[in-house]
């Protein structure tokens, strides 16, 4: 049985980038939880595989999809009335969607680092303040922003990744000043290393997968499974007095030297 503080039974939840990898995990706890999920992705075929695993498992009429450009404010609003027709007022959203580019930052191309900085951190900011309208008007919410360790850490040949985590952080900093009167909080979660089909070609290579080992004190990739609880817990009255934080989910990687 699910604890009375962690239930999301009754509450709609809505998932960005939710067809594969984390942002499937979490929609995934969010749905073992209670939840309705709506689900979220660009790959149309990918999407509805992934709502007909899940509407097989946690029943059709708890599992809606949608497809929208996350970095089109008109598709934003219109993806959202869509979620909210179908599925209900959404009580709970998560900002997953993100890409990455790997290139050093003198040979950046400007347009790259455009679609980083867009996809990453412009669509929290135009899918959370959608949302938020409507919680506002209910007076409750919860908006859960999916950051990085490289929220606070740089690698080399990530900066525009590196640069829109930094500002995932401090754009969940800003909706808390202006929204947390409202009944709505907002955090975010900084994934570490995690194993995922995305990174699977890091983990094959050998020199770069001792690194992560050996820089990591719990010794080993974290799996998308180690998000579930995170993003239960920030989802539900258990974290209702928590506003503003990111929670590192990395194995302790950011507090070693």
């Amino acid at each position: 049985m699910t604890h009375p503080l962690f239930d999301l039974s009754d509450r709609v939840a809505l998932v960005t980038g939710s067809s594969r990898g984390i942002g499937r995990e979490i929609a995934e706890g969010l749905a073992e939880a209670g939840a309705t999920v709506v689900l979220h992705g660009r790959d149309a075929d990918r999407l509805e595989q992934t709502r007909a695993d899940f509407a097989g498992r946690f029943g059709d009429d708890r599992i809606r999809a949608v497809a929208f450009d996350i970095t089109d404010a008109d598709q934003v609003v219109a993806g959202v009335a869509e979620a909210e027709r179908t599925a209900g007022p959404i009580r709970i959203l998560v900002n997953n969607a993100g890409v990455q580019h790997r290139v050093p930052l003198l040979d950046l191309d400007p347009a790259d680092w455009q679609r980083v900085i867009d996809t990453n951190l412009t669509s929290a900011f135009l899918v959370g303040r959608t949302v938020a309208r409507g919680m506002i008007e209910r007076g409750r919410g919860k908006i859960i922003n999916i950051a990085s360790v490289q929220t606070d850490l740089a690698r080399a040949s990530i900066g525009a990744y590196t640069a829109s985590k930094g500002g995932v952080r401090n754009l969940t900093r800003a909706m808390t000043v202006e929204w947390a009167e409202h009944g709505i909080q907002i955090n975010a979660l900084a994934p570490g290393y995690i194993h995922t089909e995305m990174t699977q070609k890091l983990v094959d290579d050998e020199a770069f997968n001792s690194w992560i080992v050996g820089r990591t004190p719990a010794r080993r990739w974290g799996r998308t499974l180690d998000l579930k609880g995170p993003a239960v817990w920030l989802a539900s009255d258990g974290s209702d007095f928590v506003n503003g934080q990111v929670v590192f989910v990395d194995g302790g990687m950011t507090v070693v030297v």
